[in-house]
């Protein structure tokens, strides 16, 4: 390929929320940054994102990687969705987070998030799961294992992690989970809106590693009810509850989202919540739904400290409650907004 030309892989959610589409184009530069990417349009119909009346859906680039499969001067562009009259789409909520992210730039957030997922293949079995037998029985040698009987996919995941890297991702680690097929992927520790970007392009990736291996992700919440479920719990602190005596802050913080449990919950996963009531049973390291629990260490709680955290009094918390199919800009959104904007 010539070295003045680029290909541009762009990338954005459609409008079920949860899922994305992406597409090709030449450029005949090699661009710095996502500023000096074109925008682009894609059919707003097909991509789920509009009426027929209004199909021309527009492409903005808000943040480019490098391209892991296309490698050299190829790039990954991650795009927001606007009318062409420069409104927002109504599934695009991350101009929403971007507007709250922007207002509490003193605070300097820093997230976390734990992305879990299932490998599947293409009879909707995990990956490794018996088929004439059934399920698998259920047992605690799944977590971190080792062995051929324990961990299924791992060259999946480990491309993903290292396509991930090449890319710019700020993947933080990986780990099989307690269900035979079950992964999950860290982004961060990274500060403000980065975090959010870097898990869509992160999906992204994973699904593109998939399509090599002949299998398909699955993030739905609780896709078996025998087994644990999906989630991606957000970690999230700020310069004051990273300094000394940074705990109150937190158990203030605990309070605040104990006032606006269901709000959140309702954005939690793309469905309104309704997906993700089947994963918060109280049971498989859960919380229950219907009641809002905060404290120290347990996993059973909607939000916690961890043990390290309350012993050093600074630190950060951890909501557990969104699902693994979230949109992380609409869960980021509401912990700012509940946290430190002050909305109830």
């Amino acid at each position: 390929m010539p070295e003045c030309i680029c290909c541009v892989e762009y990338i954005w959610i459609d409008g079920t929320g949860e899922n994305v589409r992406s597409k090709s184009r030449t450029l005949e530069f090699i661009p710095d940054n996502h500023k000096e990417v074109p925008t682009w349009g894609c059919d707003g119909i097909a991509s789920m994102l509009a009426v027929p009346k209004e199909t021309d859906v527009l492409l903005v680039p808000i943040a480019m990687y490098n391209d892991p499969f296309r490698r050299s001067n190829n790039k990954l562009v991650l795009c927001d969705t606007y009318e062409f009259d420069g409104k927002p789409l109504p599934s695009n909520n991350r101009k929403s987070c971007a507007d709250a992210v922007n207002q509490v730039c003193d605070h300097e957030i820093m997230w976390g998030m734990e992305q879990q997922y299932l490998v599947m293949d293409m009879d909707e079995r995990p990956f490794g799961w018996p088929v004439i037998l059934g399920e698998p029985r259920r047992r605690r040698t799944y977590y971190c294992g080792i062995g051929g009987n324990k961990v299924f996919g791992r060259e999946i995941a480990e491309s993903h992690y290292r396509a991930c890297l090449y890319a710019g991702v700020q993947i933080g680690s990986i780990h099989p989970d307690a269900v035979p097929g079950q992964w999950e992927f860290q982004i961060g520790v990274v500060p403000g809106i980065k975090a959010a970007d870097d898990l869509w392009v992160g999906r992204y990736i994973l699904g593109r590693i998939a399509e090599e291996y002949g299998v398909h992700i699955c993030f739905h919440p609780k896709h078996f009810d025998n087994f644990p479920g999906c989630s991606c719990h957000v970690n999230f602190s700020t310069k004051t509850t990273r300094k000394d005596n940074g705990l109150p802050v937190l158990e203030e913080f605990m309070e605040k989202l104990s006032k606006r449990h269901d709000a959140h919950l309702k954005r939690y996963d793309p469905y309104g919540g309704e997906q993700n009531k089947l994963r918060l049973t109280g049971h498989d390291g859960t919380s229950a739904v219907d009641k809002f629990t905060s404290g120290v260490g347990d996993k059973s709680l909607s939000v916690r400290v961890t043990k390290e955290t309350a012993t050093k009094k600074k630190g950060y918390m951890e909501d557990r409650r969104p699902s693994s199919n979230c949109d992380p800009y609409a869960a980021c959104d509401m912990i700012i907004r509940t946290c430190l904007l002050g909305e109830c």
